[in-house]
């Protein structure tokens, strides 16, 4: 072999080692901060006021989670504005994987569209980690209600338009954009009678002023169970395992479902490597046989899907409740 091709074979395997190196190099420290994190506690910020299902549930999946990574998660409640503040505080911080708040309906999907404007993008803003699960509402009506089913009170409604009422826990509510697209796949004529939450409605509706409420399982069960208030059916996409004879909204009226939903999300440009540790933590948490069982008692329904199947999940969202907000004109501000 000449010297010139010698010269020339001896820089080949240098440039593909330089090479290989530079790409290492490039990988290696994101590889290594992803075994390496987390070093210091995280925050989990709850956009809710303590002792709420949203907050409960935090709080278990805070223990488990630190567990996991050896490393202390704690929460911090930040309420407001319908979830808004706590939300944005988490959009501004830095994408380090130390700062991740418990993303829902109000905050990010459809909540948002019943705004004139936003403080931050729910999409661009965040990076979607996983969804945790949903909790669908039940349609509740009192003990003595002539209405024995669900069946029964939409044929009431048809006979009887603007004169029955439902009430929700508040405009924007879950429950309230379900009782929209019930009226609207129903052809029913409703009126709607928005609370600042759920404990003056319940009372009213015990106390005969109401017809019928969509509130959510967590709080409506000890009153079915007590005899109270009389269960007439589910609004999510299926029966709930805690009234498998109810049937679901949407076996009386097709198309008819809607429920709660949280998540784990994170400020944007949060490294991919970080990203997937946190979703496939959390996924294994949210898949334990008995923290299944402790969620489905606390009345969600556990959906833990991962990044683009969470964003997907989150558009969906977006779509399903747009027209139904654009129709009704709705709007909480």
């Amino acid at each position: 072999m000449s010297n010139k091709s010698t010269r020339r074979s001896v820089c080949q395997v240098l440039a593909q080692t330089l090479g290989l190196a530079a790409a290492s190099a490039v990988s290696f420290p994101a590889a290594l901060w992803a075994q390496a994190f987390p070093e210091r506690p995280i925050k989990l910020v709850v956009p809710f006021p303590p002792g709420g299902s949203t907050d409960v549930i935090a709080r278990l999946l805070s223990q488990r989670l630190s567990d996991a990574l050896k490393s202390t998660v704690v929460v911090e409640n930040r309420p407001g504005v319908g979830s808004l503040l706590g939300t944005h505080s988490v959009a501004k911080a830095a994408p380090d994987g130390y700062t991740l708040v418990v993303a829902a309906n109000p905050a990010i999907a459809p909540g948002p569209l019943m705004r004139n404007s936003m403080p931050y993008d729910p999409l661009k803003d965040f990076t979607h980690i996983v969804l945790l699960g949903t909790f669908p509402n039940g349609f509740v009506v009192r003990h003595d209600h002539p209405a024995r089913t669900m069946a029964e009170f939409v044929a009431m409604a048809k006979a009887r338009p603007g004169a029955m009422n439902y009430a929700s826990a508040g405009l924007g509510s879950s429950g309230f954009l379900t009782g929209e697209l019930l009226k609207q796949a129903a052809g029913i004529d409703m009126v709607h009678v928005p609370y600042k939450g759920s404990g003056p409605a319940i009372t009213d509706l015990m106390g005969g002023q109401l017809d019928g409420m969509f509130e959510s399982l967590v709080t409506a069960t000890g009153y079915v169970r007590s005899g109270k208030l009389r269960l007439l059916s589910i609004s999510g996409e299926k029966r709930s395992t805690s009234f498998p004879e109810v049937p679901a909204l949407n076996e009386v009226v097709p198309g008819v479902s809607g429920s709660a939903w949280f998540g784990i999300s994170a400020p944007a440009r949060l490294p991919a490597e970080i990203a997937r540790r946190l979703q496939i933590e959390i996924q294994s948490i949210i898949n334990a046989p008995d923290m299944q069982t402790r969620l489905s008692d606390l009345g969600m329904t556990p959906l833990p899907l991962g990044g683009a199947d969470y964003l997907a999940f989150i558009q969906a969202e977006s779509r399903k409740w747009g027209p139904i907000i654009n129709a009704g004109r709705i709007s909480v501000e």
